[in-house]
């Protein structure tokens, strides 16, 4: 496990990058220092040819209970500029990313995992979307991505109470795409992983795009199919009734 900032670590293993979001005395709150050392390690992860899938965690039973508000006090600090610009971060992150959820996942923390492609949840986790509870204006990039998740009215409830939801209600709402039973979150999720990077990077790397309503690159994604190869290899692998070898790698 590799220390990137105190309270951020992360390891490469087999095509998967982990990041784990570590300040268990603070329930795994982000510091101003982790805020801002979290778009860095992104670039670099995604500059990294041998990452395929990335994966965001908490450190023990919760994933994150949002900024350490104490830390954030500090004059000339912007909290929600720091929040922001890291949500942003992993939003833009090339290859698909998952948020492997346990316990608390409220505030910033619920901003990072909406950020991420695919949210995997362990039964028990709670969720909140809090800044009504400090007087903080939501930003309006993180208020659409959260609309975008679970529709306008969820959205709103959320924003509005600052109320926690439960996993079935977050399943029901979207905020979730799977739910698992205790103890069974871990084998899911690198199951699933491990199933991303068997798959057509290429593939993926497009469906991102054009998901984020970027639909004007069709022309670029079919040359970058013709000259990998990897439609061919793909077909070829069907008809041997074998497991393809994709070779494309590079980002867009």
């Amino acid at each position: 496990m590799d220390r990137t900032e105190p309270g951020l670590e992360h390891t490469v293993a087999d095509g998967v990058a982990t990041v784990v979001i570590g300040n268990p005395a603070k329930r795994n709150a982000m510091t101003a220092a982790m805020w801002g050392a979290l778009p860095v390690l992104l670039e670099r992860l995604a500059a990294d040819p041998a990452v395929r899938v990335l994966v965001l965690t908490g450190a023990g039973d919760t994933f994150c209970a949002g900024a350490d508000i104490a830390s954030l006090r500090d004059p000339g600090t912007d909290p929600q500029a720091l929040a922001v610009a890291a949500e942003e971060a992993l939003a833009a992150f090339p290859r698909p990313t998952l948020a492997a959820i346990r316990g608390y996942c409220v505030g910033g923390g619920s901003q990072l995992a909406a950020a991420c492609d695919l949210r995997f949840a362990e039964e028990g986790a709670s969720f909140g979307v809090t800044p009504a509870k400090l007087g903080v204006v939501y930003a309006a990039a993180s208020t659409r991505r959260l609309v975008a998740l679970t529709g306008p009215a969820t959205a709103k409830h959320l924003l509005f109470s600052g109320e926690l939801i439960d996993t079935a209600r977050a399943l029901r709402a979207g905020l979730v795409d799977e739910v698992l039973p205790a103890g069974g979150l871990d084998e899911r999720v690198d199951a699933y992983v491990r199933t991303l990077v068997a798959r057509s990077g290429l593939t993926q790397a497009a469906a991102k795009e054009f998901a984020t309503g970027r639909d004007d690159r069709d022309a670029y994604w079919a040359e970058q199919a013709r000259r990998s190869g990897d439609t061919a290899e793909g077909a070829a692998a069907f008809l041997e009734r074998r497991a393809p070898r994709f070779t494309w790698t590079t980002g867009p």
